[in-house]
């Protein structure tokens, strides 16, 4: 019969729950217990309360088979994590010696004076399993209960608790559960498509795909496409994943930018490289973020020429040659003046690649008219020059963001059309 492995993640610690600190640690276990094939069904958090901490874990208990706990392992008075445990469990603490050792050699090491405070590390649940801390003073604890169910105490620090999780945690857990299945994910990154739009489109895959599974994701100027196996062979999850990835790319094409860590600007970077192209850029309402964005790549100096945050119309005027009645007509945002920024960047630069933006990212400047967000993105090339607009909705760091995320976008688009225009 399979034994179940459901797993709830309690984190400690008041500063959490203040939102002075942010709790990372529930991610990377949830990711990584996932990669094992442990399920992760809840996640709860509380204070440095004793009576509450174990108020949650034994609420934690009746639903789950396996409880990770981090947080409150430290040696201060507000360190209530292991006496919780020991108390709802029942479990009397006992000093340690071999623990209370460890932690002494630490602090020689260091050529520093142990607190007496310190010992309270040592402290350790009865039948609980020590987990050494080669990075830090608290150890963990792992207590595999009688009917089967495993609670598990990490340090809260996430450079203490990562190497613990995977090298003595995760092995543990897959032993005491059986576990042989792996989950194995691929994701496939989009952009130019609403969420809606990409939902519709893949519809009916989602429903029908049951192993691997289709999880779709909104990110800003980005829809993440996360595909997830379950299998015992990784020969085996990279086949079926590699099919569903086919059909996928079928549907959508060049929506699909990259995969997995890949970002935009690495993607179009590499394909002014493979297209032995150059561009430049003028930015206005972006003030310079397209620029850094393809510029934060090693080797970048082979294909980015030059940028300029031309943000006043006498900027357009005198460093790019926008024609001031121009300006005057249609005004700075608009689409004869992208236009005029891109054809101006070019020739001022010589690249065979430029980008114009111009925009109003707010969340003052807008009309009715003209509201914020109204954003126009130029490419000039041998080709001639086009122009887009665009109307985002978001604050104006978001509302830069995507511009910025639509021009390279725009750029990836027109060296995918011409890849092959130009031999080596």
């Amino acid at each position: 019969m399979k034994q179940e492995r459901r797993t709830e993640i309690l984190t400690i610690g008041t500063e959490l729950l203040l939102g002075q600190t942010l709790d990372t640690n529930s991610a990377y276990i949830g990711e990584a217990l996932a990669a094992a094939g442990i399920e992760v069904c809840w996640k709860s958090t509380v204070g440095d309360h004793e009576a509450r901490i174990r108020e949650a874990l034994r609420s934690a208990l009746t639903r789950a088979e396996i409880v990770i706990i981090t947080g409150g392992l430290g040696p201060t008075e507000d360190d209530l994590t292991c006496r919780a445990i020991a108390a709802e469990l029942c479990r009397p603490l006992t000093l340690d010696q071999a623990v209370l050792e460890s932690i002494r050699r630490r602090f020689t090491a260091r050529a520093l004076a142990m607190s007496r405070n310190n010992e309270r590390q040592a402290m350790i649940p009865e039948g609980a399993t020590v987990l050494p801390n080669p990075h830090g003073t608290a150890p963990g604890l792992f207590i595999h209960m009688e009917d089967g169910r495993v609670v598990v105490a990490m340090p809260g620090v996430p450079s203490e608790m990562r190497p613990m999780l995977n090298e003595q945690v995760i092995p543990r857990l897959c032993e005491a559960f059986n576990v042989k299945a792996r989950i194995y994910s691929r994701t496939l990154k989009t952009c130019g498509i609403t969420e809606s739009e990409l939902d519709e489109t893949i519809s009916d895959l989602t429903r029908l795909s049951q192993n691997p599974t289709i999880a779709v994701l909104a990110y800003p100027g980005e829809i993440y496409i996360r595909l997830t196996v379950k299998t015992e062979l990784e020969a085996e999850g990279d086949r079926r994943l590699d099919e569903l990835e086919a059909r996928i790319r079928q549907r959508l094409g060049e929506l699909i930018f990259g995969r997995d860590e890949e970002r935009l600007e690495e993607v179009v970077g590499r394909l002014l490289l493979e297209t032995k192209r150059t561009v430049a850029v003028a930015e206005s309402c972006t003030g310079g973020l397209v620029s850094h964005r393809l510029t934060t790549l090693p080797g970048s100096s082979a294909y980015f020429m030059r940028g300029e945050v031309v943000y006043s119309n006498e900027a357009k005027e005198r460093l790019l040659g926008v024609p001031h009645e121009v300006i005057a007509e249609y005004g700075a945002v608009s689409e004869p003046v992208a236009l005029a920024m891109a054809g101006g960047m070019r020739q001022a630069t010589g690249t065979d690649l430029a980008l114009g933006i111009t925009g109003i990212a707010g969340p003052e400047g807008g009309t009715a008219t003209k509201p914020v967000g109204l954003t126009y993105v130029a490419i000039a090339s041998d080709d001639g020059a086009t122009c887009r607009e665009y109307r985002f909705l978001g604050d104006r760091e978001t509302n830069k963001l995507l511009a910025s995320q639509e021009a390279l976008d725009i750029l990836r688009r027109y060296l995918l059309s011409h890849r092959y225009a130009r031999q080596a």
